[in-house]
């Protein structure tokens, strides 16, 4: 049973980014939205179509509606000033940003299965109804975390706004806004992070100088005394700890 309740869900979540509400469509016997005096009934072969399709999009679901983009993007960065080439490994860096992205998505998730999942799985909401459902969690924690900037520059091109609210704001728009906001937050914990390893290198940099070691790499000196540093001051909690507080 709840194996095919997260089939279901994860057909209300490709919704969200292409269905209005109060979608009305019409097709072929097989694949049918209709209206009744409950609201929507969505035939089983449009919701297995639903599932089937989302299973190709999971990659830019995850890209657009959570805090995956802003977490890989602070770590690829941390990599890059540590200067350690490909150490931590790219798989490494997305286990641990899937894993954060769901630490700080559960209460998020919580709220759409509560909400929109169960609900609907007990027959209790219509798909319609559950898809409108899940879409406030999204919305609110999206809206959290967007610059109002970033998202009347999205409406401006859409050729939309002023809204009347944050209801009133469409998904595509939401979600294009959410995204550039989150690139532009990394950007900025991630010039934070390179300061005191830019640091280091200047320093080790200006002593090979005086020595006269200029044909001695700079990287290779410093890149020790970084990992050191970064080890003492527990450096991979502390980046942890902001990305996840960045989130509040």
């Amino acid at each position: 049973m709840k194996t095919l309740a997260l089939i279901r869900l994860l057909g209300l979540f490709g919704l969200l980014l292409v269905l209005p509400a109060e979608a009305q469509q019409t097709g072929l016997p097989a694949l049918t939205v209709s209206e009744g005096e409950d609201g929507q009934t969505w035939s089983l072969s449009f919701q297995v179509l639903v599932a089937m399709t989302l299973i190709t999009m999971l990659p830019a679901l995850l890209l657009s509606m959570t805090g995956f983009v802003r977490i890989i993007v602070v770590l690829g960065l941390l990599r890059q000033a540590l200067g350690t080439g490909q150490t931590p490994s790219n798989p490494i860096l997305l286990g641990l940003g899937l894993l954060l992205t769901a630490f700080i998505m559960q209460p998020t998730a919580q709220q759409v299965w509560e909400q929109a999942a169960e609900p609907y799985t007990a027959e209790e909401m219509d798909f319609g109804e559950a898809i409108t459902a899940a879409q406030r969690p999204m919305r609110a924690f999206m809206l959290k975390q967007t610059r109002q900037k970033d998202l009347a520059a999205f409406a401006a091109l859409a050729g939309d706004g002023p809204y009347e609210g944050p209801d009133a704001v469409p998904f595509h728009v939401l979600a294009a806004a959410f995204v550039t906001s989150e690139l532009k937050t990394a950007f900025q914990i991630g010039f934070l992070l390179f300061i005191p390893f830019v640091i280091i290198d200047l320093v080790v940099a200006s002593v090979l100088m005086s020595l006269g070691m200029m044909m001695l790499s700079p990287m290779l000196i410093s890149l020790p005394f970084k990992l050191m540093l970064f080890v003492l001051v527990d450096g991979w909690i502390l980046v942890i700890g902001a990305l996840a507080g960045s989130f509040a």
